[in-house]
Formats: C-alpha cells, structure tokens, sequence
C-alpha cells in the first residue's frame, strides 16, 4: 500500500523518527516574526529530536514571549518540558 494511502488511514509512516509539529500564531507577532520563531523553534527541535521515540508525535506551540527568546534558551525549554512529559 502507498504510503499516501497509509497515512490517510491513520497507519503509522513509513520513513521513521518522531514527528514534529509547529503552531505559530498570529498571536506572536507579524509574518516576519512568526517565521523567525518557527525557524529557531525547528532549529531547537533538530537539537533534541534523536533523543525522542521514533513513534512520537510532538507539536510545539509558541506563545508570545517566544519571539524575544533566543535559541538556546527555545532549545532549553523544549528540552525541558519534554523531559517532563517523559518522552526524554
């Protein structure tokens, strides 16, 4: 079966490693400002992504503050509050 197919019936991907989702919102601040924090959001995730279960399915919503947080401090918290929910 296609993989297309698959994922269209809920089964999990075939291509393995966690998922990662993100969730910026207009809340953040304008376009430029979003994507700056998406970028820095997915360059904190690629630092702690080969820790996580392979099955996982992560999503990372930002809040407002992140647009003034820098990346290190991002990844610090990502690492953080994963490891409070257990998936470190």
């Amino acid at each position: 079966m296609p993989s297309a197919s698959r994922a269209a019936l809920g089964a999990p991907a075939t291509w393995g490693g966690p998922r990662v989702g993100l969730i910026v919102s207009k809340a953040v601040g304008d376009a430029v400002t979003r994507h700056a924090v998406a970028r820095r959001l997915r360059a904190a995730a690629r630092t702690v992504v080969s820790e996580v279960d392979p099955g996982a399915r992560v999503v990372i919503r930002a809040l407002r503050p992140a647009a003034d947080t820098d990346s290190n401090e991002l990844a610090a918290q990502l690492r953080s509050s994963l490891r409070k929910l257990g998936a470190l």
